[in-house]
């Protein structure tokens, strides 16, 4: 019976579940991959949090009793060398949701579509040039019956269910749904150590290169957005990331799933936290609509 079940387990899915087990990795032996994608791209791990340190910035909201506050490392773009010192508290139910991918996939959906028009037209047989004249008489040629030369049985004629365009895809999410898929958005970017936070946008000097040897150094990818509660930054940042098209800065208000997807690292500033909790934990005790929606004639007699 022992024997069975070896060479049961030699075949198929027994070996992918037993090499599952295994410490190597199960990949084809014909597959060659560069070097630095054999496991992935390289990152700096954040040091285990040690909660000794000072906290900079507490919760502003209640956090649940059954929940507690998420506490992450604060950082800072004014040195190269500088580890961080401090933390800080970042509310659960914006940072450590459960993840939704169905909603993110709506979410990014949405934002692609939205904006979306199609501008392509074809014409019908009335916008077709020519074709006024009956081609020959209805009877006593022997020929099939025609009214026009621009009928869209011919060539050159019009087309009868082609678009008309354009045409608009706008439609519109649930806010309930686009709240919960931001939240996600970012839970995930946190879970998989591409969101920062930061104390501020203030830089030494305006210098690009500044920027790209830092965020080299740090293993934060070719692309990182920057995200500050403030639309007016400072000066450096802003020479400093001008003709960049690896970095973007927006404000808060900005922020969106489509952003945060698109980029390797996103870099919160401890404004822009305080900023998106209050906006994001509003719909969540909020338990009216959001607007005073009035039906029309509603105070007629």
């Amino acid at each position: 019976m022992l024997r069975g079940l070896l060479v049961s387990c030699s075949r198929g899915p027994g070996v992918r579940l037993l090499s599952s087990f295994s410490s190597e990795p199960l990949l084809p032996p014909n597959l060659i991959l560069p070097p630095g994608l054999k496991d992935g791209p390289t990152k700096i791990h954040r040091p285990p949090v040690d909660l000794s340190q000072p906290v900079l910035r507490t919760c502003r909201f209640p956090v649940p009793s059954h929940l507690s506050p998420k506490p992450v490392w604060l950082e800072s773009l004014n040195n190269e060398e500088q580890e961080p010192q401090a933390l800080v508290h970042l509310h659960p139910d914006v940072f450590d949701v459960p993840p939704r991918i169905d909603l993110i996939h709506q979410v990014v959906n949405w934002q692609r579509n939205f904006k979306r028009i199609s501008h392509a037209k074809t014409k019908t047989r009335a916008e077709v040039r020519g074709g006024g004249k009956k081609p020959w008489t209805q009877k006593g040629t022997g020929r099939a019956r025609q009214g026009s030369i621009r009928s869209p049985l011919w060539k050159g004629g019009g087309v009868a269910h082609g678009p008309r365009g354009p045409t608009s895809y706008y439609y519109m999410l649930p806010l309930k749904v686009r709240v919960l898929g931001l939240k996600t958005a970012m839970t995930v970017k946190l879970a998989q150590n591409d969101l920062h936070i930061i104390d501020s946008t203030d830089i030494s000097t305006p210098d690009p290169q500044y920027l790209v040897d830092l965020f080299k150094q740090r293993h934060w990818g070719e692309s990182v957005l920057i995200v500050d509660d403030k639309e007016g930054m400072s000066e450096n940042i802003l020479s400093a990331t001008a003709n960049s098209k690896m970095i973007t800065l927006i404000p808060a208000i900005g922020m969106n799933v489509y952003s945060i997807l698109k980029y390797n690292t996103v870099l919160l500033t401890v404004g822009a936290v305080d900023f998106l909790e209050e906006k994001l934990l509003f719909h969540d005790l909020r338990y009216s609509t959001l607007y005073n929606f009035k039906y029309p004639y509603s105070d007629f007699p």
